[in-house]
């Protein structure tokens, strides 16, 4: 188990992407359980998915933030502009970074390459300068299970050889690391990169396979299930995500210098996943139990007419498989929501906010 050796109470925290799934949630559980903390938030919310969600989103830390009198400060920009950056880090001298921000979705990449370098390269350098000309105590930032690509060996492990991107967003998450280890090796940034998979909960992103389904189901469209059923994804929950989040800002790597007296980059990574993969057809199955349960879906619904078997996308990779033992090491955390119990979250706050 590490040691924590950064102090979150009374201290600045920038966390970009506040508007987005995860990023919101680490917001309000600072702000539930860190006394004194100070958080800003950056996001450009940006229209990838209905930004209604996100309105929704910054509103519940607005009311958080005056429950429990945390001090918030939201900057509306995009962390692609140097700028902005640069100013919000020399007015808040930030103590720790949480890098949230990044154009995601796999399929979307092939389409739309431009924003994915916009944001996920040319704005992690601008954090990546911001803290190296401001020193932060520590610099957490989101990769993805998608950096594993198609490597064969399962469950996927942090020691693995992550070279063989398949989409244009896994190479720009592969990127974050490399930048990342030369930022912590040139300028002793201690820095940990947290490679998330499959996230899902109660007002998430839109374009994930979950929400997606919902839609169309309640829409009376046709499912398509990639790989025709036989991919397993390895779902998480958004609430096991935040607290790995929260855990790993407390333990920043330390500072070391090395037998040729350079330093020795403070450098992490770590997985975040459950450690469970799921069978894209039982996945389906469940959701749509937990729907009619809800009441989002009639009682009488014929899913079997609304589900259609297909090849793979490209982009897409057959198996999420997460190896968590370096973060139960060194966090004695472990995701462990069950899988059921996510999806009813989902199906409950989906009816409220969609159906009420």
């Amino acid at each position: 188990m590490l040691t924590p050796n950064v102090e979150l109470s009374n201290k600045t925290v920038l966390v970009t992407g506040a508007a987005g799934f995860i990023g919101a949630n680490l917001v309000l559980e600072l702000m539930r359980n860190v006394p004194e903390i100070h958080i800003v938030g950056i996001d450009n919310m940006n229209d990838y998915y209905d930004p209604a969600i996100k309105e929704y989103r910054l509103s519940k830390i607005e009311e958080k933030a005056q429950e429990t009198g945390a001090l918030w400060d939201f900057a509306y920009g995009n962390i692609a502009d140097k700028a902005l950056i640069d100013s919000l880090f020399s007015e808040y001298k930030f103590d720790v970074v949480v890098n949230l921000a990044a154009q995601a979705g796999v399929r979307y990449s092939i389409e739309n390459p431009d924003v994915y370098i916009e944001s996920n390269l040319i704005g992690f350098y601008n954090i990546l300068e911001a803290c190296r000309h401001n020193p932060v105590a520590h610099l957490v930032y989101a990769s993805s299970s998608s950096v594993y690509g198609s490597n064969k060996k399962i469950p996927y492990s942090t020691d693995d050889k992550v070279d063989n991107p398949v989409s244009l967003y896994a190479a720009t998450k592969k990127s974050n690391e490399l930048m990342a280890h030369a930022y912590s090796k040139l300028y002793n940034i201690p820095s940990t990169g947290l490679r998330f998979f499959t996230v899902y909960g109660p007002a998430g992103r839109p374009d994930m396979a979950y929400f997606g389904f919902t839609n169309k189901l309640l829409n009376g469209e046709t499912i398509k299930i990639f790989n025709y059923g036989n991919c397993k994804r390895d779902f998480t929950y958004v609430d096991d995500i935040v607290e790995g989040v929260k855990r790993v800002m407390q333990c920043a790597p330390e500072k070391e210098v090395g037998e040729d007296g350079l330093p020795v980059p403070p450098y992490r990574v770590y997985n975040i996943g459950n450690s469970h993969p799921e069978n894209l057809l039982d996945f389906v199955d469940t959701l749509q139990q937990e729907l009619l349960r809800a009441g989002v879906l009639p009682a009488d619904y014929d899913f079997e007419a609304h589900k259609e078997l297909v090849a793979m996308q490209p982009g897409d990779v057959p198996i999420t498989y997460a190896d968590t033992s370096a973060l139960e090491r060194d966090f004695g955390f472990k995701p462990s929501t069950p899988l059921r119990t996510g999806l009813r979250r989902f199906a409950e706050w989906y009816k409220e906010f969609y159906l009420k």
